[in-house]
């Protein structure tokens, strides 16, 4: 896997080794299987297949960067697991995964009760995980397509996990505009909070800043130019041409 200070300076698509390969294939047999999975006997058909709109749509994203940029196996890892984790949201809906009843079978205690939580949190894990794992890869591709680098090579990937979790409570405050009665209660999950969107958008964020200065502590210890790329990242560039 290249030094942190190596993956920074990776412009252009690199050759990808039988390794990757298999390491990418495996991954995708695993997202098939899962979507399989989560839909046989899924516990509200019309809602899964609302939630998998955006996967669909996400699959000709995910065979371009496969395809065109010098994406790391830990990110195709971070990537394909927030999906496993959706398709099981998918599969019995966001707001009755049964992760409590699985957790007292385990532990023989309630964690909602351990927690004091008065509702089903998995969504609200999703969306925290929807920035801790998606963070690092967004920045890959800032790094590769943009060129991001010090400051903005951590800032426009928060910023992007934002922005697109602020977008997808539009999507679905749209769909449940659209299909209202249950299928919408079903798929915003707001469990009858009504800052619910706030909080999924605050969780992704947090989660995304924890990825982020996670990387940034490594390239931090590991970068040897760190603070001199960081100080060029924030520099006022002049202009070559008048306007």
């Amino acid at each position: 896997m290249p030094s942190p200070n190596q993956r920074d300076r990776v412009p252009v698509r690199q050759p990808r080794n039988a390794a990757h390969r298999l390491h990418v294939r495996v991954l995708s047999l695993g997202l098939i299987i899962a979507i399989l999975l989560s839909a046989w006997g899924c516990h509200f058909p019309q809602d899964w297949l609302l939630e998998n709109v955006l996967v669909l749509a996400a699959l000709p994203v995910l065979w371009a960067i496969y395809r065109k940029l010098p994406f790391s196996r830990l990110s195709w890892t971070l990537v394909f697991l927030f999906y496993y984790l959706h398709e099981l949201g998918a599969h019995y809906t966001y707001s009755n995964v049964p992760y409590d009843v699985w957790w007292q079978s385990l532990f023989g205690r309630s964690l909602n009760e351990m927690m004091g939580w008065e509702r089903n949190h998995f969504d609200r894990l999703v969306h925290f995980l929807y920035g801790l794992l998606l963070a690092y890869p967004v920045r890959e591709i800032f790094l590769s397509l943009a060129r991001a680098r010090g400051f903005w090579g951590y800032f426009l990937p928060l910023d992007l996990v934002l922005s697109s979790s602020a977008l997808y409570e539009l999507f679905e405050w749209a769909a449940a505009e659209i299909f209202a009665g249950d299928i919408g209660v079903a798929y915003v999950g707001a469990q009858g909070d009504f800052w619910d969107a706030q909080k999924d958008m605050a969780l992704a964020m947090t989660g995304a800043l924890i990825a982020l200065l996670i990387t940034l502590a490594v390239n931090l210890r590991y970068q040897r130019d760190f603070a001199r790329e960081w100080a060029m990242s924030l520099r006022v560039k002049s202009r070559s041409t008048e306007i």
